[in-house]
């Protein structure tokens, strides 16, 4: 997981993401209640194996999914590099970016975020 410290300071500088802190925490808000009931449902849709709560714990929670994908959005760089950044593997950079296809529930959201950095001011 990625630190307090650098976490704030990729909210902070608004050059890394291209967004505002208050941009971003109202991404939070209403992106993260859509993820955690897609997970969910992912999670009931199948006979479950384990427990709950047994396996392994995430290595990104949803801001710091969401942060990693928003960099690599704005900026293009590497799974690797997101990986060196957060402190992960390179493949747990790859599953967390968030798929704006047309079976996501997050499809008119990641359009919607799409068109704010048209109009953002660089």
């Amino acid at each position: 997981m990625v630190g307090m410290q650098a976490r704030g300071l990729i909210m902070s500088e608004r050059r890394v993401t291209g967004l505002s802190t208050a941009v971003i925490a109202d991404l939070v808000a209403e992106l993260g209640p859509i993820w955690q009931a897609r997970r969910d449902a992912e999670l009931l849709d199948r006979p479950r194996r384990r427990a709950v709560g047994a396996g392994a714990k995430y290595k990104l929670v949803f801001v710091d999914r969401l942060l990693a994908t928003l960099v690599h959005l704005r900026h293009g760089v590497t799974h690797d590099v997101l990986a060196c950044w957060f402190q992960v593997d390179r493949s747990t950079i790859t599953v967390p970016s968030v798929r704006s296809g047309p079976s996501s529930p997050t499809a008119d959201v990641a359009s919607r975020v799409a068109c704010d950095f048209a109009r953002l001011p660089m």
